[in-house]
């Protein structure tokens, strides 16, 4: 792949973005006479001269309809774009073009008034609604009830390599070289609209900065890129979506807000358990985060109801962002489980060891794995739990208020269908294998060539990986906390059917290709992981300025293919959710639509003076139910329940139980 992407790097020309400045509307003119004018610019797209997309495809994916209309649907869509000889010239012409509007009133926040809907499925299909029981009947009688309600902001991913595309026309196949974690997903997107086969969009990512999810789908710049290639033949074009641009067009974590109703017995033993969100989507495409899912397998209940309602409104699309869902559900239902824990006089371990189900609550069959409590208890041992004051705000030291809470982490086990590996013998006893998997920093590369080596009884320098392409055939995103299992699996089918038709000692040049075979008790069985979160939180008690000294999780993740990998991994959840909890929040201005905070001065991620001691263990254990390398996978799982123990400590700290993310300075002084 490296000369591919070097062809591309040749003669190349820099595309930049033109953004709506308004919300909703029409777009009336493009005046790019002046930008045209400029040196260096080659080219403008705009509504009128660019590339007709979907023609016979029913239902296009709306975000991906780039320069199509003159529809405007949220602040900071691409309403043109500028083709220049150089990045300086794009960027001047860019600001050249002059945009007329026909500006309609938007809404782009949520409130008391807004019309909320439910719909009918939730990311990625689950239902949106559960009910089970009496819930109403069984909170009336409950002894003790917990009914408060819990909110989220909208988060963006932020990966470190903003999104970039490189895409080259040749007038019969579009190339594409793209910060992805998906070659495949994105070929197989673009291409129908294009009106092309797959096959002829071939999209390579062989380094990718990151991507925390939104770099699991297509987005608009994709496209964008993709036209102005085709009207520039034959010279390469490079996109590079700008930081302040990345907060409008790659996607973001929608704002949640949970309302949580807890009805127990005096022991903590739970009756009801009642989870109701609102959160938001646009009104020209739904995406809806799957908040409440993990509260319906956490705990046992015998009465149990969720439900999701959407918010739909004039703003870009929400999509992934690490742990979609289980992430700000998870904060709600971690944080209740602690004030319930209170009301009870029930130690926080205590209270979830006394609530842990014997099968899947929703579904009632068996887990394949389920070992919280033990994950609880290692954690506890490790944490010196046993040493924790019983009250709040009974611990200090100078001028430090000091506290140590707990929160229980949960991420399902997905292995996902349709990856297909291909093994190739080699001269001297060594092997080609050829998946489309990618790595975006996670050790893809080394996991899979451990994998395909283990599967083939060779060393892995025996081993020749070529990945990150789509044209090696389907693969799925590395998103999900799936792509080890999914890929694995494809890699172990096809090495074990090579090894079945041609021995241990083949001639070179013999090639066998499959795809991974289900596995028949999965569909028996709940398939989840869990994890335990401990946090220890010092509190100024004069600034109220906070500080995490230590932050351990102990989880339980199948096997683990690389322990340096896994616990780089798990490190990277755990910072993750560190930040989340007391720094991150976009600020969206109900005013005009957009993002206020776009750029890393104004949306606070974590640094290095923030991390204090962050310790990850695992247990020893193998789920072959999942997937026959028995793992399972861990790249989310680290940041469900991280910013609840810290809010959990927090209050243990100083007696304030704060309830909105993030938790900040000004909740402890008054």
């Amino acid at each position: 792949m490296e000369h591919r992407e070097g062809a591309l790097g040749k003669d190349a020309l820099t595309l930049w973005l033109v953004q709506s400045t308004i919300a909703r509307g029409r777009v009336l003119d493009v005046d790019a006479e002046a930008a045209l004018a400029h040196p260096g610019v080659v080219s403008v797209l705009d509504h009128t001269n660019a590339p007709i997309l979907g023609q016979g495809v029913d239902e296009p994916d709306l975000e991906l309809m780039v320069l199509q209309s003159t529809e405007v649907r949220f602040r900071g869509q691409v309403v043109a774009a500028v083709l220049a000889e150089s990045a300086e010239a794009a960027r001047e012409g860019a600001a050249l073009v002059r945009v007329s509007y026909a500006e309609q009133d938007a809404e782009v926040e949520f409130g008391p008034d807004t019309t909320l809907e439910i719909p009918d499925k939730v990311n990625p299909d689950y239902d949106a609604t559960s009910d089970d029981g009496d819930v109403d009947a069984a909170l009336a009688q409950a002894e003790v009830v917990v009914d408060q309600t819990y909110r989220t902001p909208y988060e963006h991913n932020n990966p470190l390599e903003p999104h970039a595309t490189t895409a080259l026309w040749d007038g019969e196949r579009l190339r594409l070289v793209e910060a992805s974690q998906g070659p495949y997903a994105v070929a197989s997107s673009l291409a129908p609209l294009l009106g092309l086969d797959v096959a002829d969009v071939v999209v390579t990512s062989p380094y990718v900065g990151g991507g925390f999810g939104s770099k699991g789908m297509a987005h608009a710049p994709a496209m964008t890129a993709a036209l102005a290639a085709i009207t520039a033949p034959r010279r390469p074009v490079r996109l590079a979506v700008t930081r302040q641009q990345m907060f409008a067009l790659t996607g973001y974590r929608t704002r949640t807000v949970s309302h949580f109703r807890l009805g127990a017995r005096p022991d903590g033993v739970l009756v009801a358990i009642d989870h109701d969100v609102v959160e938001q989507t646009s009104r020209w495409k739904e995406f809806a985060e799957q908040t409440a899912t993990s509260t319906r397998t956490m705990y046992a209940a015998e009465n149990r109801r969720t439900v999701h309602r959407l918010a739909r409104l004039d703003v870009a699309v929400p999509s992934f962002m690490r742990a979609p869902g289980e992430m700000p559900g998870m904060f709600a239902h971690e944080v209740a489980m602690d004030e319930l824990a209170v009301a009870c006089g029930v130690d926080p371990i205590v209270l979830r060891e006394r609530n842990e189900p014997t099968v899947d609550p929703e579904t009632g069959k068996p887990f394949s794995r389920r070992r919280l409590v033990e994950c609880l208890q290692r954690g506890a041992e490790l944490f010196d739990w046993a040493e924790r004051p019983d009250d709040a705000r009974s611990r200090a030291d100078g001028v430090w208020w000091v506290g140590t809470g707990v929160a229980s982490s949960t991420y399902p086990a997905k292995v996902m269908p349709a990856n297909q590996a291909t093994v190739t013998s080699c001269e001297a006893g060594e092997y080609r294998v050829e998946v489309g998997a990618v790595d975006i920093g996670t050790g893809s590369r080394t996991a899979m060539k451990q994998i395909a080596a283990d599967a083939l009884g060779v060393d892995p320098s025996c081993v020749q990986l070529e990945m990150a392409d789509s044209s090696i055939g389907p693969a799925t995103v590395a998103g999900g906390s799936s792509g080890t299992a999914s890929w694995g699996a494809a890699v172990v089918a096809a090495a074990q059917l090579f090894r079945a038709d041609h021995g241990d000692s083949p001639d070179p040049g013999l090639q066998t290709t499959a795809s991974a075979a289900d596995i028949p008790a999965a569909e028996d069985h709940a398939l989840h992981s869990f994890g335990a979160i401990f946090a220890e939180v010092r509190v100024h008690r004069w600034t109220g300025e906070l500080r995490v000294p230590r932050l351990l999780g102990v989880f339980s993740a199948g096997r683990i293919v690389n322990p340096v990998l896994a616990r780089s991994q798990f490190y990277g959840g755990l910072i993750m959710g560190l930040s989340s909890g007391l720094h991150e929040d976009s600020y969206r201005d109900p005013r005009f639509g957009h993002v206020v905070t776009q750029d890393l001065a104004s949306y606070h991620v974590a640094a290095h003076a923030d991390i204090g001691d962050v310790r990850a263990e695992w247990l020893d254990e193998e789920d072959f139910v999942v997937s026959p390398m028995g793992t399972r996978g861990l790249g989310e799982i680290g940041i469900v329940g991280t910013a609840a123990a810290i809010a959990n400590a927090a209050f243990h700290a100083t007696g304030v139980r704060v309830r909105s993310l993030p938790v900040t300075a000004d909740s402890f002084v008054s």
